[in-house]
Formats: structure tokens, C-alpha cells, sequence
């Protein structure tokens, strides 16, 4: 069996654990910091929504960018200007000087995450492409547990000092995969412009719909918890802890038996777990709405990811990196700004409801367009 664990592949994990463990700081912090500044629950849901749709405008260049130049540089800028924008958050104003920073750091974002993504995907064997990117899923899972609360700890007794300590995470995940080997073979002579890898864009629609509830309860369920007197350190840690036990077990699941065993019920699960949500009205049923999510996002995300790169020409990896990512950003950005919208006018209950739509409107996608022929890809191997 081809090595997984080579050393460009942990400095490569360990820095994206980093990188998101300073992202995921904000989750919990930034709704509370943007009210701080007079923000509504709408202007909430718009900060954070342009950070994505940001990144959503940026991914297809980078994508395209990647496959003709390589991964290092952008690696580096990227993570470079996501330093540099995380810093510049204690110096906003107030929520429109904030929105243009969330753009900006959006920028950055996509520059970082999308060269990371498909380098991992170039040194990750191809026969064990799910455990792989399972296991690189679980540095980012891990990140999820650590962000949340380390973000709501220094807030809470080192004031101020949030964004300073956010910017020392990016500098360790930028000095991290400097150390990585990256192989990359420049392509040979003019290549047609692929902004979009269409052998992906199924399977991407299908992801964009999943995080559209992704960003409603990203967004939205710190002050939910709150709302009904639960720590949101509780949703976030056990969230967590489900996602790091589904998702390597999920990746070798998808190796052996195809993407499709993996996707369709970790969907319905998902399902099952905003419904949970909705209902919840203490600390149990946000438990269990947790355990039920970090099981079906955890399982159903990795899948469609090496999905995507089972679809995508090899020389394309850049671009179905870029499709994946756009999808995923375009989810949370849409999906914070129009539950925040359903929020605002209606109830958080109400909100979660509402985001297991689009999550059964994927489960058709998937079942109508991508089914067979990913079952048809497995079986040719």
C-alpha cells in the first residue's frame, strides 16, 4: 500500500489545523463583536456572509492560477494576507469598515485554502484519496473543537487580544508549509482558460446546498444556545468530537465502497440533526442535534470533496479544488445572509427548520445527477 503519512503530508495537516483553528476563533466571537458594534441580526449575517462570497469571486482565478504555476507561492501569499487582514480586525471601526475587511479577508482565504486543498490532493495515493483527505479533514475537525472555545477564552480573559492571538496561529500555519514538498509538472504549451471544472459542478451544486445550512448554524447557533441559557463551547466541542470520529472512518469507507454508500445517508442524517435543532429547547437536545451533525457533515464533506477530484482530469485538480471551495463558500455566505434574513423576521427554530431545504434539495441533486455516474467511476477502478 502506497505511504499516506509522508512528512509533506502532516506539516502540510498540522498546518491547516493552525491556519483554521484561527478561523474557526471567530465563529463564536464575531457575531457577539459585531453586535458589540451596533450590528443587527441581519448585518450579522452579512459581515459574515461577504468573507464567502468573497472568496467565492476569488476561487475560480487562484484554481486556474494553480494549475499553470503550482501551489507554493500561493500558499504563502495566501496565508501571508490572511495574517496580515486577521490584525487589521482590532483596528475596525465600526460594521462597514469590518464588511470591507471581511472582503478582503475572503480574498485571502481563498488564495490559502485553495492552493492547501489541492496540494494535499496532489502527494494523497490516489487508491487511498478518502482516507487521505479524511484524515486531513480531521486536522480541520480538530480546529473546529480548539477555535471555538480558545476564541472565547481570550476574549474573556485577555481583552483586545483576540485578532493578535488569531494572527500568531496564521504565522505558525504559514512557517509550517513552507517546509512541505509540493511536486508540480508546469504544463506544455497553451492551455485552454478553466475557470470552472464542469465534470465537478454536480457533485458542487450538490455541496453548495449542504452549506447553505452550514452557514445558518455556524452563523446563528452561538446566539441560539444562548438564547435558551446553553454554553455554545457545548455544541461546538461535541460537534467537534462527532466529526473527528466519522470522518477518517467515513474516507475508507468511500475508498472501499464508493462515495455514494457514504453521501446519501450521512445526508439524511444531517437532516435529522437540523430537525433536532429546531426542537431543541435546552442542553440535551442541543447534544444530540450536535452528535447527529458532526456525524452527517463529517461523513458527507470529505465524500464529496474526493468526489470531485475522482470526476476532475488530473490537470484539473486546481480547478476542481477552486469548484469545490466556491461551492462551499457560496453555501455559508448565502446561507448567513438569507437565514440571517428568516432570523431576524421569524426565530432561530424557525431558521434551523428552514436550512434542512436546501439539505434534502441535495440529496435529490446528488441522487438525480451524480449518482451513477460516480458509482460508475468506483467500479472502474
Amino acid at each position: 500500500m502506497e505511504r499516506l503519512w509522508t512528512k509533506s503530508f502532516i506539516l502540510l495537516t498540522v498546518g491547516t489545523l493552525f491556519l483554521f483553528t484561527a478561523f474557526y476563533m471567530l465563529l463564536p466571537t464575531l457575531p457577539l463583536y459585531i453586535r458589540q458594534l451596533g450590528g443587527t441580526e441581519a448585518q450579522i449575517g452579512l459581515v459574515i456572509g461577504a468573507f464567502m462570497l468573497s472568496a467565492v469571486i476569488f476561487r475560480p482565478l487562484v484554481g486556474v492560477l494553480l494549475d499553470r504555476f503550482g501551489r507554493r507561492l500561493f500558499i504563502a501569499w495566501g496565508l501571508f494576507l490572511f495574517a496580515v487582514a486577521m490584525y487589521l480586525y482590532g483596528w475596525a471601526g465600526g460594521v462597514i469598515a469590518l464588511l470591507w475587511l471581511r472582503i478582503l479577508h475572503g480574498m485571502a482565504w481563498a488564495i490559502a485554502t485553495t492552493a492547501i486543498l489541492t496540494a494535499i490532493t496532489d502527494i494523497i495515493p490516489p487508491p487511498r484519496r478518502g482516507e487521505g483527505i479524511g484524515w486531513f479533514s480531521a486536522s480541520i475537525t480538530l480546529a473546529m473543537a480548539i477555535g471555538p472555545v480558545l476564541g472565547l477564552w481570550v476574549t474573556q480573559n485577555l481583552p483586545g487580544q483576540l485578532f493578535l492571538f488569531a494572527t500568531g496561529l496564521c504565522a505558525v500555519a504559514l512557517l509550517l508549509t513552507l517546509g512541505a514538498k509540493l511536486p508540480f509538472q508546469p504544463p506544455a504549451g497553451a492551455r485552454e482558460i478553466v475557470l470552472l471544472e464542469k465534470s465537478a459542478l454536480p457533485v458542487a451544486a450538490a455541496a453548495l446546498l449542504l452549506f447553505i445550512a452550514y452557514g445558518g448554524v455556524i452563523a446563528f447557533v452561538a446566539l441560539f444556545a444562548d438564547s435558551i441559557r446553553v454554553n455554545p463551547a457545548a455544541f461546538f466541542l461535541t460537534f467537534a468530537a462527532a466529526l473527528a470520529l466519522s470522518r477518517p472512518l467515513a474516507g475508507k469507507l468511500s475508498d472501499r465502497y464508493g462515495e455514494v454508500s457514504v453521501i446519501v445517508p450521512a445526508v439524511v442524517i444531517k437532516i435529522l440533526a437540523l430537525l433536532t435543532l429546531s426542537f431543541s429547547t435546552g442542553l440535551f437536545g442541543v447534544l444530540v442535534a450536535a452528535v447527529l451533525y458532526g456525524i452527517g457533515f463529517g461523513s458527507a464533506q470529505p465524500a464529496l470533496h474526493a468526489a470531485i477530484i475522482r470526476l476532475a482530469r488530473p490537470d484539473r485538480r486546481g480547478a476542481a479544488n477552486a469548484s469545490f471551495g466556491s461551492a462551499a463558500d457560496l453555501g455559508i455566505g448565502l446561507g448567513a445572509i438569507m437565514l440571517g434574513w428568516v432570523s431576524e423576521h421569524t426565530s432561530y427554530q424557525v431558521l434551523f427548520t428552514v436550512s434542512a431545504v436546501p439539505v434534502a434539495l441535495s440529496l435529490i441533486i446528488f441522487a438525480l445527477f451524480t449518482k451513477r455516474l460516480l458509482r460508475g467511476r468506483h467500479s472502474s477502478r
